[in-house]
């Protein structure tokens, strides 16, 4: 999950892709794949919003 973060905030430079990253990384270690999943559809919502 957080290499796919940090390849979108390397391609996008967007900032809140990199905090979402540093806080999937600080609060979610050992998620269960759902809860990943979860995560990943919390961040295509905000690289969606962010591509308006």
């Amino acid at each position: 999950m957080l290499d796919l973060t940090w390849k979108v905030f390397r391609q996008t430079g967007n900032i809140e892709t990199y905090l979402l990253m540093k806080e999937i990384e600080t609060t979610h270690d050992g998620d269960s794949s759902s809860e990943q999943d979860d995560e990943f559809a919390e961040l295509s919502s905000h690289f969606n919003e962010s591509a308006r």
